[in-house]
């Protein structure tokens, strides 16, 4: 499948960088959990000092403008920056998992419930989902880079690009489903916005995933896959 023009030096040191950022991003958490969690990471969560939580969400602003300026460097065309940004993403976040286990021994499943990010609210699900995730960005993200050094129109259409967005919002809102609606058994969405900041992380505090939306989370991914599949229909 792969061409004799296929950036293979840029796969192999994208690769190298993804895996070395995947474990400083774990060192962090190791550290983290070490210091807050030294029975070993569970719900609910423990309050942090407000200065931590900021650093937190700062520091996941970073890694994305890292990942996105990986992406930016290693692609010489807008459609292979987004595919190398979508391949470091996904190579980054299985690895994060990778050396968790190593190091401290989770997850204890792959079914174990884990807090995946914190913007623009807090998602949850089991570390088996963002993994799935992640592997079909590599194969979309290969699937671009390969028909891009074929010289082809690699460019994502219209209607594939819509597939996507909408695959993943649907992933989005399964991975918010259950905190929100935790959230929402104890105050009206109109209210949100005028709920003290104490109470909102005080509330939070409480929280323990129940159920994660399965059908929400096979939907996005289906969605998703449907557009791969027509952008590789239409390229080959």
């Amino acid at each position: 499948m792969l061409t004799k023009n296929f950036p293979w030096k840029t796969l192999v040191w994208v690769t190298i960088f993804a895996i070395a950022m995947g474990f400083l991003e774990n060192t962090v958490v190791v550290y983290l959990r070490i210091l807050l969690y030294p029975q070993g990471f569970a719900f609910p969560l423990v309050p942090i000092p407000p200065f931590m939580a900021l650093t937190e969400i700062l520091r996941e602003s970073a890694t994305l403008i890292m990942l996105i300026g990986v992406g930016v460097l290693a692609g010489k065309s807008s459609i292979s920056r987004f595919a190398w940004f979508l391949y470091t993403f996904a190579i980054w976040d299985i690895f994060y998992y990778i050396f968790l286990k190593l190091l401290l021994g989770w997850p204890q499943t792959w079914m174990t419930w884990d807090i995946l990010f914190l913007i623009p609210t807090t998602w949850v699900g089991p570390v088996i989902t963002p993994i799935i995730v992640s592997l079909t960005m590599i194969f979309l993200a290969i699937l671009i880079v390969y028909f891009d050094s074929k010289k082809v129109n690699a460019k994502i259409n219209g209607i594939e690009w819509f597939m996507f967005i909408l695959g993943s919002v649907i992933l989005i809102l399964s991975f918010i489903w259950d905190y929100s609606a935790f959230i929402l058994e104890h105050y009206q969405f109109k209210q949100l916005g005028s709920v003290p900041s104490g109470d909102m992380v005080k509330l939070a505090l409480e929280f323990i995933p129940r159920k994660f939306n399965w059908f929400l989370f096979c939907l996005g991914e289906l969605t998703i896959g449907a557009g791969i599949f027509l952008y590789w229909r239409r390229n080959n």
